[in-house]
């Protein structure tokens, strides 16, 4: 069983100095790795001397992954690039990764810097520790190719990355929301029960009646668990932040006008999708050029000048 080492890059419209600036101080460092909540420098012994380090990663919970790292810096004069070597683990039985190696280069370009980073980790607990990691491993992909995108915003846009984490988790609990919303109204109210008031509001708005209104109660069932599973797939969700803007008024009224009653009734649908409709309007505003993993790439192209990632 063969897991692939995580590859990431990116274009930063920055000097090298700038991007090494960002990447190799720990205070800047741990605002931008979404991997590391704290990294402290350790005291060299001598110049010459890897640089030692030690991180913590919350978990939540009030959980912690404590380990140790080592880390050495190169200048190619030749061409200007450099290269800063790791050595990383923890011995920590919580977490899958024992100890891996990798680096970070930069590269100078016309436009600035290419900056990418190879890694790989050994994993602990056998067979059972490998099948695990075909789920943590994209998931530690994921996270590092979105740590370099808030740093490229960072550098580019001067947005700091406390807010950009805020707008992007903020925007991702709003869309978690949205999906059990529509999802469970679909499925609970009008397919697994089919409750006499959805039947009743579309004998009012259609004419239809019996077994017609039910499935018709049915079929827009079908029709909000789909719009569920798109709020999960597809991407542009301020396309469906705007439908909502739309919607959420227009069944609104729908529901006044089969029945006026329920105006009064707590938790109407007055409120209700009053409140769903300023929960998109906010939505709407957070979700605006969001940080996202996809802006880098994946996978490296041609390239045999793979520095080393051996520190002794």
């Amino acid at each position: 069983m063969i897991n692939k080492s995580i590859y990431v890059e990116i274009p930063i419209q920055a000097n090298i100095d700038e991007v090494w600036r960002k990447t190799q101080n720990p205070e800047l460092h741990e605002q931008w790795d979404l991997r590391f909540s704290s990294i402290t420098y350790l005291p060299k012994k001598s110049e010459e001397d890897p640089q030692s380090f030690s991180y913590q990663t919350k978990i939540g919970f009030g959980v912690k992954i404590a380990g140790w790292g080592k880390s050495i810096g190169t200048h190619n004069k030749q061409n200007g690039s450099k290269t800063s070597s790791l050595h990383f683990g923890t011995n920590q039985k919580i977490s899958p990764i024992t100890e891996g190696r990798g680096y970070w280069r930069y590269l100078p370009t016309n436009n600035g810097t290419t900056f990418l980073t190879q890694y790989d980790y050994e994993v602990r607990y056998g067979l059972i520790g490998k099948l695990l990691d075909l789920l943590f491993r994209p998931v530690m992909g994921w996270a590092t190719a979105l740590s370099f995108d808030v740093l490229k915003r960072w550098i580019e846009k001067g947005e700091t990355p406390r807010t950009q984490y805020v707008r992007f988790f903020s925007n991702t609990i709003v869309t978690m929301l949205f999906f059990f919303v529509w999802l469970y109204h679909g499925l609970v109210p009008k397919i697994i029960i089919q409750h006499h008031k959805e039947i009743s509001m579309f004998s009012n708005l259609t004419s239809l009646k019996g077994a017609t209104a039910a499935n018709l109660v049915g079929l827009v069932g079908l029709l909000e668990i789909l719009f569920a599973f798109a709020w999960l797939l597809y991407r542009k969700k301020r396309h469906l932040l705007v439908f909502q803007l739309i919607l959420f008024p227009l069944l609104t009224i729908s529901a006044f006008v089969t029945n006026p009653p329920i105006a009064t009734d707590p938790f109407n649908p007055i409120t209700f999708n009053t409140s769903l409709w300023a929960l998109s309007l906010i939505g709407f505003l957070l979700a605006h050029d969001l940080p996202s993993s996809k802006s880098c790439r994946r996978s490296r192209k041609g390239d045999s000048s793979c520095p080393s990632t051996k520190i002794s």
